[in-house]
């Protein structure tokens, strides 16, 4: 049970409201980490304008999907993985590219990079070097891309903190992280 409560999007006003009816227009349901969110209309507001900003850049729909997926893996984020893992499908990416993500991995050799850089952001804090950045260039990003990895990355961290901060309930068909599942 979440650590804060679940706000009700039937009774929302201002900027909840507003935000609550973007998310169940655009995916059909106010997920319950939104209405968890909704705790504080400043922090809900900055995470939506985030989200919708990087939805507008460079970076498919499908790749935003898989650093989100190699970001909750990372951080052990249940909630995120299962989010991304269901809204990665509705977006085109076949259950052998949401595994592959969650490692890091991508038969498409410059997405495979674009993980990588990520995971690098995510395990040095944000301290990568000349040659992680060389790398990624080197696969085909350009730097507007590399900036929006960055966003993305910071993106998910903030949700994948918030929901275990907070052991916000899943309500995505639920995927467990390779460590809690055994799988590595």
């Amino acid at each position: 049970m979440a650590r804060l409560p679940i706000q009700n999007p039937e009774t929302a006003t201002g900027t909840n409201k507003n935000v609550f009816d973007g998310f169940q227009k655009a995916l059909g349901v106010v997920p319950n980490m939104v209405r968890v969110m909704g705790n504080s209309p400043a922090l809900l507001n900055g995470y939506a304008q985030l989200s919708g900003a990087l939805s507008g850049g460079k970076l498919s729909a499908g790749l935003r999907e898989q650093l989100a997926l190699v970001t909750a893996e990372a951080n052990s984020c249940d909630y995120c993985l299962s989010a991304h893992t269901a809204i990665g499908k509705l977006v085109g990416l076949k259950p052998e590219q949401i595994e592959a993500a969650r490692q890091g991995h991508s038969t498409d050799p410059k997405i495979t990079a674009g993980l990588k850089f990520a995971q690098r952001i995510i395990s040095t804090k944000g301290g990568v070097n000349d040659s992680d950045i060389q790398a990624a260039r080197s696969a085909g990003f350009s730097d507007a891309e590399l900036a929006e990895i960055v966003g993305a990355v910071a993106l998910n961290v903030l949700t994948n903190y918030f929901n275990r901060a907070f052991a916000v309930d899943v309500d995505f068909p639920r995927v467990s992280n390779f460590e809690t599942a055994g799988a590595r």
